[in-house]
């Protein structure tokens, strides 16, 4: 069953990291769990009408965190997130 762009790529990752990035042409998005490399570099030219030279994905584990207030602890999200490099002189803009 193909899966619709919208259900791949997520959201982009808004980071420092991510800023410092995108200046060398490398941008990061938040994925779905069940997406792969080739849905989401067909969803980056879909919807960016750009092309994607490499596509990483990376694993954000989820975390033990204790919450604020009180001595309760806690998940974060945790997730997936694609490198996504384009070829030079292409650009995406986030804003």
């Amino acid at each position: 069953m193909k899966k619709h762009t919208s259900q791949i790529l997520i959201s982009p990752r808004i980071t420092e990291k991510g800023a410092y990035l995108s200046a060398l042409g490398a941008y990061v998005f938040n994925i779905s769990e069940v997406a792969n490399k080739h849905e989401v570099a067909a969803a980056v030219q879909e919807i960016f009408k750009v092309t994607p030279r490499k596509v990483t994905i990376v694993r954000v584990p989820r975390k033990q965190v204790m919450t604020r207030g009180s001595r309760r602890m806690g998940m974060t999200a945790g997730g997936k997130k694609a490198y996504v490099f384009l070829k030079k002189g292409e650009s995406i803009d986030l804003a």
